[in-house]
């Protein structure tokens, strides 16, 4: 009962704090929305990119009509992804449609340099969905899409699947807005949002990653909790502690950087008295990381 409650109240604590970080990433992805993309007739993809040329066809405000074409993903979520899923998507979705539409009108518009607006709108809206993507959530529409698909293709990130899906929205923008330049600024913003998604979410090198060694009586709990549930997995060392002479099952596991916090979460769920090292490997190569097929 006792070791319940303790679990109970580990995964509210943890819940807690993926909600701030999915709000956070939230209002910062929405700022690069209301200073940088809308304001200069920047279509940067899914459906913040039609819901900006639609406000720009007929200035229909852009975040509810960010939240009202997610409706029907929500559903194919629930079915795919599960109620967790889905309650993060939808709070990460309305916290984006809410925060584009108040902070349009009350954050300054930039009308400088096209090219710098394209930049840093996809800067600041990587890290923001960056943030929303390590802590399981999204912001809805082709995000659903992806990572959907990146559950069942790991090695496809979700960044370069998103970027798949925005070739209809830059054509949409060069027959809506009549240039081809429109298109060509929203494909830099694109670009520049997935190496930053990607750098948040994967780290700065496709082959970095993070070894975690976790000693716990509870290993075979614990390596299931990571097998089946976070899909990532594991090696058990046989080890032995020098001042008690005990013998030990060490849980080894590779895994990348923004996996970490859901793995750590699970083994507290799991034994909140387990002894747990994270080490930085600078590269991992084999199924699911980098594989160099050059090396002899």
């Amino acid at each position: 009962m006792f070791s319940a409650r303790r679990r109970l109240e580990a995964l509210m604590k943890n819940s807690f704090s993926d909600y701030i970080i999915i709000a956070l990433g939230s209002v910062i992805y929405a700022a690069s929305v209301a200073v940088f993309t809308s304001q200069n007739n920047i279509a940067p993809g899914g459906l913040t990119g039609i819901a900006i040329i639609l406000n720009y066809l007929f200035s229909l405000p852009i975040g509810a009509m960010i939240f009202a074409m997610n409706i029907p993903l929500f559903v194919w979520a629930l079915f795919d992804s599960g109620k967790g899923f889905l309650i993060k998507t939808v709070v990460g979705t309305a916290m984006v449609s809410v925060s584009i539409d108040i902070l349009t009108p009350l954050l300054p518009a930039y009308k400088g340099d096209v090219m710098l607006a394209a930049i840093f709108g996809g800067a600041v809206s990587g890290f923001g969905l960056g943030l929303i993507f390590s802590r399981g959530g999204t912001t809805g529409g082709t995000d659903i899409v992806a990572v959907n698909i990146n559950k069942r293709l790991p090695h496809i990130s979700t960044g370069r699947l998103i970027m798949l899906s925005d070739v209809f929205v830059l054509a949409l923008a060069v027959l809506v807005y009549g240039n081809i330049e429109s298109a060509l600024y929203a494909g830099i913003t694109i670009f520049v949002s997935v190496r930053v998604i990607d750098a948040v979410t994967y780290g700065t090198s496709r082959g970095n990653g993070k070894l975690i060694f976790i000693i716990s009586d509870m290993y075979e709990e614990i390596s299931g909790e990571i097998i089946q549930k976070l899909g990532r997995g594991v090696t058990l060392l046989d080890g032995s502690g020098a001042y008690t002479g005990k013998n030990k099952r060490i849980i080894m596991c590779a895994a990348r950087p923004q996996q970490v916090v859901k793995i750590t979460k699970g083994v507290r769920l799991v034994d909140q008295n387990a002894f747990v090292v994270i080490t930085t490997a600078n590269s991992i190569m084999g199924e699911g990381f980098y594989t160099n097929t050059n090396i002899q």
